[in-house]
């Protein structure tokens, strides 16, 4: 059994993940692994801090209305 580097391992499941997938299936699997990057709650906090029930419930019936 030969032991394959990463590198490698990496190579061959690009290929294979292509040829299963095509190019834009592949693409579409691996963005599912992305971490992204920045703090979710940090930048949440700065959406929503000012925003009160009001300004939901308005932001609700604008889209209902629409």
């Amino acid at each position: 059994m030969t032991v394959l580097s990463q590198n490698e391992i990496r190579k061959k499941g690009i290929e294979a993940l292509a040829e299963a997938l095509g190019p834009v299936g592949m693409i579409r699997f691996l963005q599912q692994f992305d971490t992204g990057k920045g703090s979710y709650t940090d930048e949440r906090s700065q959406w929503l801090d000012d925003l009160t029930i009001d300004d939901v419930i308005t932001k609700i019936r604008s889209k209902k209305q629409n």
